[in-house]
């Protein structure tokens, strides 16, 4: 179960803003990267959850699922080609749904707690945390308001195609210089979206590597404000 997060009420909360940090990372340490979007806000709530999996290889941070249980030697950083890599992605199913499990507990109990229904959610994710988002945004049973992955990637692709419930609207943001999860997961990502139904937004970090940058979290509160969440007056 998720027991730790850091939260950021804005105002009277109309939307809840839930940011997932990636592997090997906490939950504090995402808090300190993305001041512009939480700064950027007006009535929403945002929660920013630690995962309750101790990493494994960094006791003291933390991971939303296994990576070496489903990829041992890190092999998907480095295969020549991105049928490699979108195979090796695609084993982790597994450690997906078991995420899912307790995400899906946790965001429930946030949401009843402001009164608020799944169109009020915007699910946002880094890494292995924006994988994460992609995957309950398109297997709950209900659409959420919006889903933004930051330097993620779909998976796994083949069971989601066949079994995705939902159809949300996504933002993709990812650097053209990514050094852990490749480029080419943008396009790969969005394709796949696309067949499913889901509308789907994209933006490129110029020179950008794995990493949450203010320019990537200004489109992110951009795509949050233009569905009904209003910045903060300067």
């Amino acid at each position: 179960m998720i027991t730790e997060e850091i939260v950021h009420i804005k105002g009277q909360p109309q939307k809840l803003v839930v940011f997932l940090h990636g592997y090997i990372d906490s939950a504090p340490a995402l808090d300190r990267k993305i001041n512009l979007l939480v700064d950027g806000l007006d009535n929403a709530a945002v929660h920013i959850p630690q995962a309750p999996v101790i990493c494994e290889v960094h006791e003291n941070k933390r991971q939303w699922y296994s990576m070496h249980r489903f990829d041992p030697d890190d092999a998907r950083k480095f295969v020549p080609t991105m049928e490699e890599c979108v195979a090796i992605y695609d084993r982790m199913g597994q450690g997906l749904a078991e995420a899912y499990s307790y995400l899906n507990e946790y965001i429930e109990e946030r949401l009843n707690m402001y009164g608020l229904e799944a169109k009020d959610l915007y699910l946002c994710g880094f890494s292995q945390g924006a994988m994460l988002a992609l995957y309950y945004a398109l297997q709950h049973e209900e659409t959420i308001g919006g889903c933004i992955s930051f330097s993620g990637i779909l998976t796994p692709h083949t069971y989601l195609l066949k079994h995705h419930k939902s159809t949300p609207d996504v933002l993709l943001i990812h650097g053209n210089a990514d050094n852990l999860v490749r480029f080419e997961a943008l396009g790969f990502t969005r394709s796949l979206l696309e067949q499913m139904g889901c509308s789907v937004s994209t933006y490129v970090v110029e020179d950008g590597r794995h990493m949450v940058t203010e320019d990537g979290l200004e489109q992110a509160l951009r795509y949050i404000m233009r569905r009904g969440v209003k910045q903060k007056a300067v």
